[in-house]
């Protein structure tokens, strides 16, 4: 065998697997199956010290073909930009919901969250018949909710929003970084990094830090 047809070889292996794998990740999309629209429930943005919690609800086409889709953590920032894009090319409906930091410092961040996942599930265009959640079940929704413990890495919906929700907050904390340029909002996203806290104690907090985030810093 050539050098050349190793590496197709390898090439196709490679695609087999990853084609098993997301078959996998349609476990639960496959166990609902009798449910028309799955929605895919993710956020990402509770633990930052500063900006928004931001939700997605995503629904995928049953016979979704994007490989790659992961836990967003899992994803490199290019992998995460490029799937943003496929999913919103090709999913059935997307919803995004957000919630302040001063509504998180007022409500706390559970709730806050809440919120804004009942705010992304309004926002889609199609009503789901069922929600598989992250972890987490919804108050005040009246849509069946299946939540699955760490659900971006076991269901593509899941993932599927966990990218959406991720691409979208860290755009945001770009944009704030062009406002806010001492915190580096672009590299740390908001989260409590080393710098960002030396940054807090030399600078005092900006108007998108959360207060009840801050208060052993400041």
């Amino acid at each position: 065998m050539t050098k050349a047809e190793e590496k197709e070889l390898k090439k196709a292996q490679k695609l087999e697997k990853e084609i098993a794998r997301c078959e996998e990740l349609k476990k639960y999309e496959k166990e609902y199956a009798q449910y028309s629209y799955i929605c895919g429930i993710d956020e990402v943005g509770r633990g930052p010290l500063a900006g928004p919690v931001v939700a997605a609800a995503v629904i995928l086409p049953k016979d979704c073909d994007i490989l790659y889709i992961n836990d967003s953590k899992k994803l490199s920032e290019k992998k995460r930009e490029e799937l943003y894009d496929a999913i919103m090319d090709k999913a059935v409906a997307v919803g995004v919901g957000y919630n302040s930091c001063e509504r998180i410092d007022e409500i706390n961040i559970l709730q806050a969250t809440y919120e804004a996942m009942r705010e992304a599930i309004s926002k889609l265009k199609v009503q789901p018949d069922i929600l598989l959640n992250d972890a987490v079940t919804i108050p005040m929704v009246d849509i069946k909710q299946v939540p699955i413990i760490k659900g971006d890495a076991k269901s593509i919906s899941i993932g599927a929003a966990s990218i959406i929700a991720k691409v979208t907050r860290d755009r945001l904390m770009v944009q704030y970084d062009e406002v806010f340029p001492q915190y580096n909002f672009a590299s740390n996203k908001g989260y409590g990094s080393a710098a960002h806290i030396a940054a807090l104690k030399e600078y005092g907090p900006c108007p998108i830090h959360r207060k009840t985030f801050i208060k052993n810093f400041v």
